[in-house]
């Protein structure tokens, strides 16, 4: 079996490769090369939409198509066959996102942004040492006995949560149905307006799809106390940024942490880079995916047998 490998990651497939099957790496931002059209296996991290396209219409024999990303979105997208198995690399990215979650909620829980700034202008900032320390707004400043809200409650949330939980916050989780995940309390999407309310810190990991575009919209902003932080992990499609720059002008949210926007790179122009209280970093949270020669080796051992694969999400 010819199984495409990206560039953009070195892969360990010796298991594959000593049972015969033939691994070739190949450049994700290039048309696939005419001599390798005839593979059966095409593994994807951080290709160019031209590459997915032409993978989607000139590799005739391909059986699978193996993502490393967590989010399926562009491989989805870009038109392969029914006939074709789309895998995700959901869970490769668990502890790696859930790092830089926990670590964007402290950065805007602690305000690091204003004493980054305060140092470069070598300034000892005593008016935020006299915020953080008074009593009355103490609680701004700590997740210890913060209410923390984490929207789309799967294998990050799974990962995240507890280090929230073990700095003293109290963590809901919102998914489809409602239970108990990880240990966790989960509140269905519909029971979403009810915990809003009581919310200090709101962190998104929703998947880009139909029914999450611009989940977090005007209504659910308002719905938010006006001393509230919103992080955003999962996917730039899901947040109305128009709505969320609004709020951040109008003082009606405390302070925002984006990892992700709806077009990436971040246009040099866009207002989000002047808001106010907003910390924006360049899609980094997930860019380590962890065991993805395991997950890759297991898939393409399942395809050989007929058996069920690993977060098949197509095809």
């Amino acid at each position: 079996m010819k199984i495409l490998v990206p560039d953009t990651i070195d892969l360990d497939l010796a298991h594959l490769t000593a049972a015969g099957d033939n691994a070739v790496v190949y450049a994700v931002d290039k048309l696939i090369p005419s001599e390798h059209r005839d593979a059966e296996v095409l593994v994807v991290w951080r290709n160019t939409t031209e590459n997915l396209t032409d993978a989607a219409r000139s590799m005739p024999t391909l059986k699978l198509v193996q993502t490393l990303a967590a989010g399926p979105d562009p491989v989805l997208a870009a038109g392969f066959a029914d006939s074709v198995a789309i895998t995700s690399g959901r869970s490769l990215h668990d502890g790696p996102v859930a790092e830089h979650a926990l670590a964007l909620v402290l950065a805007a829980t602690r305000r690091l942004d204003v004493l980054l700034e305060s140092q470069k202008a070598a300034t000892w900032n005593k008016p935020y040492n006299e915020a953080q320390s008074n009593p009355a707004t103490e609680q701004l400043y700590t997740l210890d006995g913060a209410n923390v809200t984490i929207w789309g409650f799967g294998s990050i949330a799974g990962r995240l949560a507890p280090l929230l939980a073990a700095l003293g916050a109290k963590v809901t989780g919102v998914a489809n149905s409602k239970g108990e995940r990880y240990g966790f309390p989960v509140v269905s999407t519909g029971e979403l307006p009810g915990v809003l309310g009581t919310t200090d810190v709101l962190i998104s990991i929703l998947p880009a799809t139909d029914e999450t575009t611009d989940a977090l919209n005007e209504d659910i902003l308002r719905a938010l106390p006006q001393t509230a932080i919103f992080v955003n992990v999962g996917r730039g499609a899901t947040v109305d940024e128009d709505a969320l720059l609004a709020a951040l002008q109008e003082g009606r949210l405390r302070a925002a942490a984006l990892d992700v926007t709806k077009v990436e790179p971040l246009p040099a122009d866009s207002k989000l880079w002047a808001a106010p209280n907003l910390i924006i970093t360049p899609h980094v949270a997930g860019n380590r995916p962890k065991g993805s020669a395991h997950l890759v080796t297991e898939n393409i051992s399942a395809l050989k047998d007929g058996k069920p694969l690993t977060n098949q999400v197509a095809g």
